[in-house]
């Protein structure tokens, strides 16, 4: 997993989650929401976050899940 966070970002833990009564996944990047998942999507997700072994491999997770959603715009 070194080879795939070389510069140790997801060591600040910068992904969150919620899930809400509807099974319905919010997932936040330093506080802020980008992403929602829902139905077999929000499923297929809570699964990988129970088998993840450690917190990096969660903030893995997440990070693939978000994708590439910072364009450098951002404030």
């Amino acid at each position: 997993m070194s080879n795939i966070d070389k510069r140790n970002r997801l060591d600040e833990t910068p992904f969150s989650y919620r899930v809400n009564k509807k099974n319905t996944v919010f997932l936040d990047y330093h506080g802020k929401q980008v992403k929602i998942l829902k139905g077999k999507e929000a499923d297929k997700f809570l699964q990988k976050m129970d088998t993840a072994k450690d917190e990096k491999a969660r903030q893995l997770v997440m990070a693939k899940i978000t994708g590439n959603f910072k364009r450098g715009n951002e404030r």
